[in-house]
Order: structure tokens, then sequence, then C-alpha cells
């Protein structure tokens, strides 16, 4: 069994989870956009000694937005980094628990905390009608700036969805109930 397979659906998940799904499965197809323009600048540099600046800045951009987009994917399909070492010996009311405390202290305010900033950067740069810096650059700078607050606003998503689940599970539940009455 998957972590936290054993959570229940709730109305908000079932109303999340398939939006998140549905980004997930469109955004991973950046990657290989992705591939096809590392493989057309490197053989551009390599076998035609032609270096193109906007060929490197689409690279990162297309990475950044794919990383940035995923997060929520990732972490509503439970694919994220854990310490799994610790995580799989405890039961599930535990992992639970810890769930819900590692959303409320730390998940949730790193979000709040990055959705904040991140806004008046984006709106600073579209203001100044932002470009690269680089000669030959891309412009509308904006435009990559504005996935940070949309990446995390996906995941704040993705972090409801999941907590609600959570939640569900330790007190609505009632076979979480059994599990802590020792019936």
């Amino acid at each position: 069994m998957a972590a936290f397979d054993y959570l229940p659906q709730t109305r908000v998940s079932r109303a999340i989870d398939p939006l998140i799904k549905g980004m997930g499965k469109w955004i991973s197809l950046i990657w290989i956009l992705l591939l096809g323009v590392i493989v057309l600048n490197v053989l551009m540099r390599y076998a035609f000694s032609e270096g193109r600046i906007e060929l490197e800045e689409l690279q990162w951009h297309l990475y950044s937005i794919g990383f940035l987009l995923g997060l929520s994917y990732a972490y509503q399909a439970d694919s994220h980094i854990r310490v799994d070492v610790i995580h799989e010996r405890f039961g599930p009311q535990i992992q639970a628990w810890i769930e819900l405390y590692g959303i409320i202290l730390f998940l949730l305010p790193l979000i709040a905390m990055i959705l904040i900033f991140s806004v008046p950067f984006v709106i600073s740069s579209y203001t100044l009608n932002e470009v690269s810096q680089s000669p030959g650059g891309l412009p509308l700078r904006w435009v990559i700036k504005a996935c940070l607050p949309l990446g995390f606003g996906f995941l704040l998503l993705a972090v409801i969805s999941r907590l609600s689940r959570v939640w569900s599970f330790l007190f609505f539940n009632k076979a979480a109930e059994d599990n802590l009455n020792g019936r």
C-alpha cells in the first residue's frame, strides 16, 4: 500500500485531486519539449558552432515551469521527498498525525510566505516590462516569474486536499477512532 492510500476521500479532495492530476499529466509533456530544446541547442552549438542564448534561457524557463507546476502533482501523488526510513516504521495513525503537524507547522507557512512575497515580485517585473539582461535573451521576464506564485498556488490546493483527507481520517473516520481506542 502506498503512503496515505488509507486516507479517506473528502468532498474537497474529490474536487481538487482531478485538477492536480490533470495538470500533472499535461505539465509532464514539458520535459519532452525541454529535451527537444536541449538537443537542438547542443546540435547547433557543436555541429554548426552557433550558440543561441534564447535557447539556453528557454531551457531554464521550461525547467522552472516543469518544476514549479509539478510540485503540486508530486505532493498529491506522494512522490515527494520524505524521511521514509522513519515514516514507514509508524502506523497509519501516527503517520497521519505527523502529516497534519507537518502541513500546519511547516508547509502552510512556507507556501504563505512564498505567495506573499512572490506576487509583488511578479507585479514589479510586469510593471517594469522586465526583459533578459543577456543580448538576444527572452522578453517578458514576468511570465516566467509568474510561475512562482502559480506553482505554489497549485501546491496550496494539493495541500488543502491532503489536509482535508488527513483531518477526516483523524477526526471523522470510525476506523481511526477505533484504532485510537484500541478496539
